[in-house]
């Protein structure tokens, strides 16, 4: 398993990169705020909102598919865990 954490702003940010295979990736939003899941395009407004300060959301993703965060205001801190060499 290989775990980043990433730094999410109002500009959509790639969290999970396209790979050849599919793979299961936890998500955690470490701070107080709200992070909003999609593709490029993911906005506050049409992302998937998470959950602050809940156990890591378990997220499958299709091989060739991203996976895209944002936040409506501020920053916050997204911690992943994905399989390792993805």
């Amino acid at each position: 398993m290989k775990a980043t954490q990433h730094t999410i702003t109002t500009t959509a940010s790639k969290i999970v990169a396209s790979n050849p295979f599919a793979q299961y990736v936890y998500l955690h939003v470490a701070g107080n705020g709200m992070v909003y899941l999609g593709g490029s395009d993911v906005t506050s407004t049409s992302g998937l909102e998470t959950q602050k300060h809940t156990t890591p959301i378990q997220f499958f993703i299709p091989r060739g598919q991203e996976l895209w965060a944002v936040t409506a205001t501020a920053t916050e801190t997204l911690q992943v865990l994905q399989e390792k060499g993805a």
